[in-house]
């Protein structure tokens, strides 16, 4: 790290200027000619390349406290694309890069003494210090300066004495922290240990070893990265390095514990460090990257935990693109600006998928009895950017070997499997979500939803739900809101029933029923989400006297008179659904709804028996699961659709969510669709692909409860790589079929499947394989000369 207490003198023909509090503004003075790189790791090594390449006239200088051969690690990871964008800037890096690489194609994933090879994967590494080297050579080829074993000045002074000051002091930048007011970071520590070590000796393949002690789980991730050594990095959660004793201070011990813990993978050699540390990875972000003229590259801005490999790779992408940034505008704050516009999105994706896969090994013990296979491949698609597909392309002899052990049929996709719940037989996976159309006059549903359901049900779905129907009149979200409160409302129901069961055999139809309680008597979405009706209000009622956010009406706590009339509502609606035709019941406790009021601490604040513990919190939306289980028939099945977490602090816990699920178990649900927030306006959710996915498959494992996924999952392949992984037993999509109705057929026809999982209506069947479409490609060239 860099940053010093005192400001150094200034080297010959430099005039001192004091140190001030805020850098000089990147105003519109043309490219910078004095370029200061706080750092040298390979970030900051490579944009100092990169920018004095870009115009040979700048004097570019990095600071490093360390000496040239200190380093943390021992050996990097590089994809091909960032490779790609190295050999395009400066092919001289690249050719020296490629000599040293240590290349391989597969992953070995060793589980109770179970050995699982995946291939395909292409590889390319190299040792840290070599990596370094190379750089330090072309840095000095290309009359960067290099000043080792120095610590920088205080920014503010390189900021008023260069055009341009790039902050790649790493993850413990004092760059950042000395405008942290501006940049605004945040870090998270997470909850495993880890340290980095090495072997002797070049492992033949990407291994994945899990070793299950008596105090709990450890796993090593390992890779080659020279002919004769490769990394070794040891993980555990927290409480397991401290019960197993290797919070001791004799760090030479727990790497020749390491050594005998991974003794197999390690055929009994030993491991050695290089002033290795057992350290706990941070999550970095920052809500800026750049403030004047001081950038932030690298670790200082970003990190990602290192079981995806991209800590260094961000970082080359990182000065790769501020180079070219820097190039493409004449002025630093365009230039600055447009950096940080082009990195930040691939970043944030980098981060959730980093994210997914560091949960995934801090929950490792939850998923150690999966099936073997599906083990492996659980871990292989742990970051949710290697999936069924893209594996598939990869190994198709390992992944049809996850589907055979699955119980895939031959040549059936895993989302076209059947799945049973109670009476109900699903022909394939996939379900259309609850969506609220708000489409209805009186709580009737018309032709409009005739359509609106019966195109899904032809579309070749398993399993359409309608929007939240709600048991009252009190109890609608809009005055478009459906009902089953009147007999008229039952009659049009079993209407859309008929017409789904007739048209679309093999498809279920599934009723969710709720009371929107304090989010009740507001405007159709399109007209102002979550707005109070200006007029023809209704009352509100809740757990407690919260109103949903300011503005909104305050509700009335609901009293146990009223709490049984609701109860009884609930039952009614439940005997008019039954008659109507339903296949299945989902009763709504999620999205700040009246049951999800309930279960929430933060909108229950009751003092009687329905508030307090989770277990109070439970009392009244387990009445009236009871009382719909007892009204709803034996032979149906019925699931909960909860929200896993609130996404505000003080809200339902993950651990939370689990007991919740397995309440609702315990009473007879068959399945919880497991969803989150919208329970308070000032939620933060972390959105991302398939983003509620881990909650889901936490409480499938730990309950044993099958579950409904739902959230951003929009391909059939994202639906296929969960269900194979066992993360999910349903899939439930909501805006792909809004915007296609037939999106199951579609996916069956894409996958060339047409079997018992997929039925296509006998006026469509002829539509049943993608249309062909005209030519796109032009001719290649057939001969390239060079000048």
């Amino acid at each position: 790290m860099a940053g010093a207490v005192t400001v150094p003198a200034p080297s010959a023909g430099e005039t001192a200027r004091p140190a001030t509090t805020n850098p000089r503004p990147a105003g519109r003075t043309g490219r910078p000619l004095r370029v200061a790189v706080i750092g040298g790791g390979p970030g900051g090594l490579y944009a100092a390349a990169l920018l004095k390449r870009l115009d040979p006239a700048r004097e570019v200088t990095v600071w490093e406290r360390n000496a040239p051969d200190d380093t943390f690690g021992f050996g990097v990871v590089l994809s091909d694309e960032t490779l790609g964008g190295i050999e395009h800037a400066d092919p001289a890096v690249y050719r020296s890069l490629r000599a040293e690489f240590v290349r391989w194609d597969d992953i070995d994933i060793v589980h109770r003494g179970v050995r699982h090879t995946s291939g395909g994967h292409g590889f390319a590494a190299l040792g840290r210090k070599r990596l370094l080297s190379v750089l330090h050579d072309r840095c000095r080829a290309l009359g960067v300066e290099l000043r080792f074993r120095t610590e920088a000045p205080y920014p503010a002074w390189l900021a008023e004495t260069h055009d341009l000051v790039v902050a790649a002091d790493g993850v413990h930048s004092t760059t950042r922290e000395a405008y942290a007011h501006v940049f605004r970071p945040r870090s998270t520590s997470h909850r495993c240990r880890y340290i980095w070590l090495a072997a002797d000796f070049a492992l033949d393949a990407f291994r994945f070893e899990i070793a299950e002690t008596g105090h709990g789980v450890a796993q090593l991730h390992a890779y080659p990265y020279a002919v004769d050594a490769s990394t070794v990095i040891v993980e555990m959660r927290e409480e397991v390095w401290r019960a197993a004793g290797f919070g001791e201070p004799d760090v030479r011990q727990s790497v020749e514990r390491c050594a005998e813990l991974f003794a197999d993978p390690l055929g009994g050699r030993p491991l050695r460090s290089d002033n290795s540390q057992w350290s706990t990875f941070r999550t970095v972000v920052n809500d800026r990257w750049s403030y004047g003229n001081v950038v932030l590259l690298g670790d200082a801005a970003h990190t990602a935990h290192f079981s995806i490999g991209s800590g260094t790779k961000l970082a080359v992408e990182d000065a790769l693109a501020l180079a070219a940034c820097l190039r493409e505008h004449e002025d630093v704050a365009e230039a600055l600006t447009a950096y940080e516009a082009e990195r930040r999105p691939v970043v944030a994706s980098t981060q959730r998928a980093a994210r997914a896969s560091l949960e995934w090994f801090e929950e490792l013990a939850a998923h150690l009895d999966r099936p073997p296979r599906q083990f492996a491949f659980s871990l292989l698609t742990r970051s949710r950017r290697v999936t069924h597909d893209n594996l598939r392309l990869r190994d198709a002899h390992f992944t049809e070997a996850v589907e055979r052990e699955f119980g895939c049929p031959p040549g059936t996709p895993p989302m076209f499997t059947p799945f049973r719940l109670r009476g109900l037989t699903l022909r394939n996976r996939v379900v259309v979500s609850p969506m609220d159309m708000y489409s209805c006059a009186e709580g009737v549903p018309g032709d409009f939803h005739l359509v609106h359901l019966g195109a899904r049900a032809l579309g070749g779905a398993g399993l359409v739900m309608t929007e939240m129907v709600c048991v009252s009149a009190e109890g609608r979200i809009t005055p478009g809101c459906a009902g089953l409160y009147t007999g008229r409302q039952a009659d049009s129901w079993k209407r859309i029933a008929e017409f789904v069961h007739r048209e679309a055999p093999g498809t279920a139809l599934g009723v969710q029923l709720g009371h929107a309680g304090r989010k009740g008597s507001t405007k159709r979405m399109w007209e102002g989400m979550d707005e109070p009706l200006e007029d023809g209000n209704w009352p509100l009622v809740a757990a407690s006297p919260i109103p949903y956010k300011p503005g909104s009406r305050v509700p009335r706590e609901l009293c146990r008179a009223q709490l049984t009339d609701i109860r009884e509502q609930f039952a009614a609606a439940t005997w008019r659904a039954a008659r109507a035709g339903f296949d299945l019941l989902e009763l709504h406790c999620a999205h700040g709804y009246l049951l999800s009021g309930f279960l929430s601490p933060l909108t229950n604040t009751r003092t009687d028996a329905y508030g307090g513990s989770l277990a109070g919190r439970l009392r009244f939306p387990l009445e009236v699961f009871d009382a719909v289980r007892a009204a709803w028939p034996e032979e149906r099945p019925m699931t909960v659709r909860i929200s896993a977490t609130d996404w505000a602090e003080g809200g339902t816990t993950a651990e939370e969510a689990v007991e919740i699920a397995r309440a609702f178990a315990a009473h007879g649900a068959d399945a919880i669709d497991v969803s989150t927030g919208q329970v308070v306006a000032e939620e933060q959710p972390e959105y991302g692909r398939s983003y509620q996915t881990p909650f889901a498959d936490r409480i499938r494992h730990e309950t044993g409860t099958p579950v409904i996924a739902v959230g951003a999952i929009s391909s059939w392949d994202d639906v296929n790589s969960l269900i194979l992984a066992g993360r999910a037993d349903l899939c439930a999509l909501g805006r792909p079929h809004l915007y296609d109705p037939n999106w199951t057929l579609h996916a069956a026809a894409e996958q060339g499947y047409d079997g018992p999982g997929i039925g296509w209506p006998a006026p469509y069947r002829a539509g049943n394989r993608p249309p062909r479409t005209g030519r796109t490609d032009a001719p290649k060239p057939r001969l390239t000369l060079g000048t």
